[in-house]
């Protein structure tokens, strides 16, 4: 049976509280809130802490969904399931909802975060590719109150590693949210239900008036270090009209860019080849929302 090593835990009541024992605690303190990553690395003795900070009692703070003039704030605390069950969410950002349907199952999805899911780093993390595709801003909050607010570029420093501090907490996810018509598509091979991807993808298209296109992001998750935007497709696609034609340029372009490793889930070169395919059909499913 495998145990984690021996640890303290602490229940935090606040986001202030929870700030004030990290940085009490230091390096030898980690937040736990759904667990679904952090235990099971603490049982294969993976990561090994001192402290554990429960901040389950912030859901009231950070378990929220709001519209916000341009954009859209997103408590940390937020659970998989709320996201999965928003229809305010899914009707302008339905990459949402299709991610969420393809997450674990119902006992982490009702327990895990998003919060906790970007802050886990994983290449292969399904909201980590959603939020790098929507061009999300993470706010991170430190001690005395200050706050700061990074692209997901800068969050994810690299493969299990964010730019939140020992005494920091990722607080909210903002996403901007444009006047322009919109659409959003999310797909993912995996080798099992519920499974981390093999290859996942998500892409996001906006219309003008004429239906050419004003701006696209696609993101990757599982092809390289961290999840992975590509801003050639976004040159390549603005100013142009949708088409099947465009579809297969950005997905050759996803294809050459993407970095992935050959591994028990694939080989190199099948994950390029579903970088190009998944690419290709959730451009045309997040056009054909934004027309509809």
């Amino acid at each position: 049976m495998q145990v984690p090593a021996p640890f303290e835990y602490e229940r935090a009541t606040s986001v202030d509280q929870a700030i004030g024992l990290l940085e009490r605690l230091g390096s030898s303190a980690r937040l736990v809130a759904g667990g679904h990553s952090l235990l099971p690395m603490m049982k294969l003795r993976l990561a090994n802490f001192e402290y554990l900070i429960d901040i389950n009692d912030l859901h009231g703070e950070l378990g929220y969904i709001r519209r916000s003039g341009d954009e859209v704030r997103i408590g940390a605390m937020t659970r998989h399931r709320e996201l999965l069950e928003s229809d305010a969410l899914a009707q302008v950002l339905p990459i949402f909802r299709d991610a969420e349907r393809v997450i674990a199952d119902p006992i982490v999805r009702n327990r895990g975060t998003l919060g906790g899911s970007l802050c886990q780093a994983d290449p292969s993390e399904d909201l980590s590719a959603v939020c790098t595709t929507l061009d999300a801003s993470c706010v991170i909050r430190g001690p005395g109150g200050t706050e700061r607010v990074v692209g997901m570029e800068e969050f994810h420093v690299g493969p299990y590693e964010t730019a939140v501090a020992d005494n920091e907490i990722l607080t909210e996810i903002r996403i901007p949210v444009k006047a322009d018509k919109s659409g959003s598509a999310y797909a993912k091979v995996e080798r099992r239900a519920g499974d981390w991807a093999v290859v996942s993808a998500g892409a996001a298209i906006w219309l003008g008036a004429d239906n050419r296109i004003t701006d696209a992001r696609v993101g990757l998750a599982a092809v390289g270090p961290n999840t992975t935007g590509i801003p050639e497709i976004s040159a390549a696609l603005r100013g142009q009209e949708p088409a099947e034609a465009l579809y297969e340029l950005a997905g050759a372009i996803a294809a050459r860019s993407c970095d992935p490793a050959t591994d028990t889930r694939g080989t190199a070169d099948y994950k390029r080849h579903l970088a190009d395919e998944l690419t290709r059909r959730t451009l045309r499913k997040a056009v054909e929302r934004a027309r509809s």
